[in-house]
């Protein structure tokens, strides 16, 4: 049989293995994550009372100190979760929207005061509010806000234990309206800031919009890529100018691909807050990624596409997920080098925060990928292959025998 007796054929069961080793590492990020030195802010705006006896309490403070406590307790290396203290609402918002925070845990003003009147005959509870952060990253969001929920009932249980324990020492006896507020002496309002909504693939929108986007970048510089190695140059010139052709095309193509692309996820159900903002931010996106692919495979021909295939799979479960929720190698190696974060943070600035397109930290980072493989794609140039030194020399040789 001379299949059988064909090399490759028999290194294909060698060849099936690699490709499932390969593609298997991409599940690695999304198996078990746990999240590690999260940031929430914690605020304490409690002013404190004082009591018949002239003395002060600050439940506020006894509060946060009960959380730093159990956070020391428990720290190691990489804690769960890392607690920023914050002076003010107003701050911790602020910090929520430039997405430093996940959530936060407030304190208000009048904490201590409603706490003391738990032991008067006018009892009124004490209240803590909770913000999730939502538009920063679904999952992570989620588990801040499931954490602080726990920790404002573990609270609240302390809280209960340590006023029944001082009614029991003063043989006093509850009233009606005590006895209601002792049920839940601490409350918890959660709110959600920036929110994602619905209509936005569980707050993963950007994220789905990146695969499309990614893949028509790959397509596009491939095909003109292989337009253009079909073609035969006489000079470095020439080249250059068929180059600057492509680049233009580029240009044409990623606004195609940015307006259809919102187009097309407007038609599916995902909801667009701003589609002309998120059109050209996509096709911003799009030229740059272009620019990049066309650049490397101008280098190092079209044996180079499966590294753009390969980066695909392998970002594709990194983008959705929180940079505190993946491992030390994909945090410190994999992640920063994935010049598609940069796509998912512009969007969700766009979908989540109302930012609209403007020139932050995503869109300058794209501009700055794309002009530094333009660069890198313009002098491609300079690289001639043997027959198109042969020919340019050919056509120099018929000029000086004219002349």
């Amino acid at each position: 049989m001379k299949l059988i007796k064909n090399n490759f054929v028999r290194l294909s069961p060698v060849l099936i293995l690699a490709v499932i080793l390969i593609f298997s590492l991409t599940l690695i990020p999304s198996v078990n994550p746990t999240p590690k030195n999260l940031p929430i802010a914690l605020v304490n705006e409690d002013q404190g009372v004082t009591l018949p006896d002239h003395s002060k309490m600050n439940m506020g403070n006894t509060v946060g100190e009960m959380i730093r406590s159990a956070a020391e307790k428990g720290s190691t290396n990489d804690p769960t979760v890392k607690w920023m203290a914050v002076t003010s609402s107003k701050e911790a918002r602020k910090g929520m929207d430039d997405q430093k925070y996940y959530a936060a845990l407030i304190i208000p003003k009048d904490f201590s005061q409603k706490q003391a009147s738990l032991q008067t005959p006018k009892p009124i509870s004490s209240e803590i509010n909770i913000l999730v952060n939502q538009g920063m990253n679904t999952i992570a969001s989620t588990t801040a806000g499931q954490m602080l929920n726990s920790i404002a009932d573990n609270i609240n249980d302390n809280v209960r234990t340590q006023l029944l324990s001082s009614f029991e020492k003063s043989d006093s006896k509850l009233t009606a309206t005590q006895a209601a507020a002792l049920a839940t002496p601490i409350s918890k309002r959660v709110i959600n800031v920036n929110e994602t909504g619905t209509h936005s693939a569980n707050g993963n929108a950007p994220v789905s919009l990146f695969q499309p986007l990614w893949m028509a970048s790959i397509a596009g510089a491939a095909i003109l890529t292989l337009m253009l190695n079909k073609l035969t140059f006489t000079s470095r010139t020439e080249k250059f100018l068929n180059i600057v052709m492509q680049v233009l095309i580029g240009a044409v193509l990623a606004v195609f691909a940015g307006f259809g692309l919102t187009w097309m996820a407007d038609l599916v159900g995902i909801h667009i807050p701003d589609f002309t903002a998120v059109s050209l931010f996509l096709a911003i996106a799009f030229f740059s990624f272009f620019l990049m692919i066309s650049a490397v495979l101008s280098w190092l021909g079209l044996k180079a596409m499966p590294l753009f295939v390969l980066i695909l799979f392998f970002g594709a479960p990194l983008l959705a997920m929180a940079p505190e929720f993946m491992s030390s190698f994909y945090h410190d190696w994999v992640y920063p080098w994935l010049p598609m974060r940069f796509l998912v943070s512009g969007l969700r600035e766009i979908f989540y925060f109302g930012n609209g397109l403007s020139w932050n930290e995503p869109t300058s980072t794209l501009a700055a990928i794309g002009i530094g493989s333009l660069i890198i794609f313009l002098a491609s140039a300079v690289k001639l292959n043997k027959i198109e030194e042969v020919a340019g020399q050919s056509e120099n040789q018929i000029v000086h025998s004219k002349y």
